[in-house]
């Protein structure tokens, strides 16, 4: 069988610095809003993460976000949640996005329903990201469904999983991404990176194991856009690591020019991630602020 290879792996495989950045889809029935975002981003990234009822609101699925934006020209990242799915319910959403051309698939566990505007909803959890690396891998390597069974047609997916180096306990960080890397994980997207020094030490760890040789490592970048976001994901978002020192930087410009500030930031970070030995790309998450992403990758001089 020839492989079909979309343009992140292939940017990827060639050893070039890869930038990715994320989509979230509208909280309704909406395309032109992933079409407007593809207008974004499409001159300005790699592939395009499409985010799969994040913090557990609902959205438009990231399958269908997906499909959109490849139409418009962009490589997907489709992003997919062990919350919501049992395992027949996952295989076959990725046998679905890999027949309408989607190379790319994030496996994640998914954050707690808790979290989004439906508290009262029972969550899945059938299997967690890592068995679900697993699976995607034996389905297109090996053509074997979960249960054994042939598949008719490999789903031709490029496979990715995301770590968070700066969660606790912090001896585990690098063992757990070993784990994902033998499950399968050919790329990695970070938790956006604050603490630029606690982040090189974990690379260290990620060097000194030879899981940069064996994965893409892309680093997480995210804009601040305010004294406010920065505290909140620094006291209410679980496993974010927000120097004192970055929060002083945003609350020591005028409130007008905060923004622009937290670009410099972004752009200062992303700067710093190509001077890491082993990280092979940037992941732009600009949440709901797809227009920072442009400056940010002009700034930093990703292209």
């Amino acid at each position: 069988m020839t492989k079909s290879m979309g343009k992140l792996e292939a940017v990827l495989s060639q050893g070039k610095f890869a930038v990715t950045a994320e989509a979230g889809p509208p909280r309704g029935a909406r395309p032109e809003v992933m079409r407007e975002k593809a207008a974004l981003l499409k001159s300005q990234v790699d592939a395009c993460n499409v985010t799969d009822n994040q913090t557990s609101m609902v959205r438009l699925c990231s399958l269908a976000g997906s499909a959109l934006l490849l139409a418009e020209g962009i490589d997907p990242v489709m992003q997919m949640v062990c919350r919501d799915r049992n395992r027949i319910a996952a295989q076959s959403d990725m046998l679905g996005a890999a027949a309408l051309g989607i190379r790319n698939l994030l496996c994640l566990s998914g954050d707690h329903q808790s979290f989004g505007d439906h508290a009262q909803a029972k969550n899945v959890y059938d299997i967690d990201s890592i068995q679900l690396l697993q699976i995607a891998r034996q389905m297109r390597d090996e053509g074997k469904f979960a249960g054994g069974d042939e598949v008719d047609g490999r789903p031709q997916l490029f496979l990715g999983a995301a770590a968070n180096p700066f969660a606790d306990p912090f001896a585990i960080r690098v063992p757990r991404l070993a784990k994902k890397v033998a499950a399968g994980a050919q790329f990695i997207q970070t938790q956006c990176v604050f603490n630029v020094e606690k982040f090189a030490q974990w690379m260290q760890g990620v060097r000194d194991r030879g899981l940069d040789q064996k994965t893409h490592i892309l680093a997480g970048i995210t804009p601040i856009k305010s004294l406010g976001m920065a505290r909140y994901m620094a006291t209410k978002v679980a496993g974010m690591d927000i120097p004192e020192a970055v929060i002083a930087r945003i609350k020591g410009v005028d409130k007008k020019l905060r923004k622009q500030e937290g670009i410099r930031l972004a752009i200062e970070t992303a700067q710093q991630m190509k001077e890491i030995p082993g990280i092979h790309g940037v992941h732009i998450m600009a949440i709901e602020w797809e227009e920072a992403v442009s400056e940010i990758v002009a700034g930093a001089q990703l292209r």
